[in-house]
């Protein structure tokens, strides 16, 4: 091993233990440290490092500074006094040679050369130059075996690991392909699933297009049969108010009639004029007789003694003239709450009639005895009232709760009793 191009050289077993300790610091260095030459070798096992790698780590250490800069600090941990001895000049006569040479080639302190070669001079003095040369002659040719051996081995190596790189290759290709096969059929199988879904979907959205069709056109028929018989349940009535009327008026020239055959009756009788006429006796349109109006509490609690007595009440008309002020739906809870009492001491049935069409979704809990009922789409409250009392028998007592001119005149021909909203709340209170 050349120490400089001065030719100064490390004797056979000097450069033995240089190389043996790069070859251990070697196996010790991270990955990132080791130099680029000796990564092959640094794989090795510390033994075989030593004997394969012997000249790529001469080179290294002769070429990379720090490189031998390492293996340099591992000699001074393991001898400092000798290492100190070696930097500073001072005597190493006591010293093996072949130490002071190694520390001094590692270390190369000032004057590095002269002391390894004063320790070559001292090691050839002390065993010889010729049996250094045929040593270090004996040392190259078995270097020279080995490398020998691995020029030969490294083509069949190479051979060996291309083959079985191309065998992997091949068997990877097989399964790629395969593999592929195997996607390629899964993906065709999830194509067709996906066709046949989006079929099904058509079908099934043209069956419930059909369907709502269907719905859609017989609800129009139902809504058609149903205004129709909205229709004909008007004429009905508006066909018996008519006979109603055309009966009061064969009733009236009956009357009459009589009245003309009574005042015969009287002119034969001689008898005196009375005090009460009979014209005193009927009111103007709009109004209704004494007997036929309760207009305080106490009337209508006479009323409502009355036996199987009907109490139908123009629900938002009372409503809105005690407590207008809240919701409709506020309103509704205190009218039917507050009928709760007046049913348990009567025992009348109650009617309550509400404007409204469809039934809310949300009703207030409805007392035992009382009925609630709202108005349908094409009438109101009024109409229903005048259901209401059209339908009860000829005798049965019904009393009407409304302020409603209208709805008094027109229940009070079915022979209805009539009591103001604000008698009704003035009893509730």
């Amino acid at each position: 091993m050349a120490a400089a191009d001065e030719g100064v050289v490390l004797v056979e077993p000097a450069r033995a233990q240089v190389i043996g300790l790069a070859a251990d610091i070697l196996g010790r260095l991270p990955a990132d440290e080791v130099p680029s030459a000796l990564r092959a070798i640094a794989r090795f096992a510390p033994a075989k490092r030593q004997r394969l790698g012997g000249v790529a780590l001469a080179a290294a250490l002769d070429s990379d500074e720090s490189f031998r800069e390492k293996v340099a600090d591992a000699i001074a941990k393991a001898s400092p006094e000798l290492t100190a001895a070696v930097r500073e000049g001072t005597s190493t006569a006591a010293a093996d040679p072949i130490d002071v040479a190694v520390i001094a080639y590692l270390t190369r302190p000032q004057g590095w050369r002269d002391v390894l070669t004063a320790a070559n001079s001292r090691w050839t003095a002390e065993r010889g130059v010729t049996a250094a040369r045929t040593g270090e002659v004996e040392r190259l040719r078995g270097e020279l075996a080995e490398l020998r051996t691995q020029v030969r081995g490294e083509p069949a190596r190479v051979r060996e690991a291309l083959a079985a790189a191309g065998a992997a290759a091949e068997a990877e290709l097989v399964a790629l392909r395969r593999s592929l096969r195997d996607r390629t059929r899964e993906l065709r199988a999830a194509e067709r699933d996906r066709d046949a879904a989006r079929e099904s979907e058509a079908e099934l959205r043209n069956r419930v297009d059909a369907l709502a069709g269907a719905h859609d056109a017989e609800l129009r028929r139902h809504r058609a049969r149903h205004a129709e018989a909205e229709r004909a349940a008007e004429a009905a009535r508006r066909d018996l108010r008519t006979e109603r009327d055309i009966d009061d008026a064969r009733l009236w020239l009956l009357i009459d009639t009589l009245v003309q055959a009574a005042t015969g009756v009287r002119r034969e009788l001689s008898l005196s004029p009375p005090a009460v006429r009979p014209a005193d006796t009927v009111e103007s349109a709009g109004e209704t007789t004494g007997r036929r109006a309760a207009d305080d509490p106490a009337a209508l609690d006479r009323l409502l003694a009355l036996p199987n007595v009907h109490l139908v009440i123009d629900g938002y008309n009372v409503t809105k003239t005690g407590y207008g002020e809240l919701s409709l739906a506020e309103q509704r809870t205190r009218l039917v709450g507050a009928l709760a009492p007046l049913v348990a001491q009567s025992g009348a049935e109650v009617t309550v009639a509400f404007d409204g069409g469809a039934k809310p979704p949300v009703q207030p809990p409805t007392p035992r005895g009382v009925r609630v009922l709202f108005s349908a789409g094409d009438e109101i409250a009024d109409d229903l009232i005048r259901r209401l009392v059209a339908a009860e028998p000829t005798g049965r007592p019904v009393v009407v709760v409304t302020s409603d001119r209208q709805v008094i005149l027109d229940t009070a021909r079915d022979g209805a009793w009539s009591v103001p909203s604000a008698v009704l709340l003035a009893r509730l209170g």
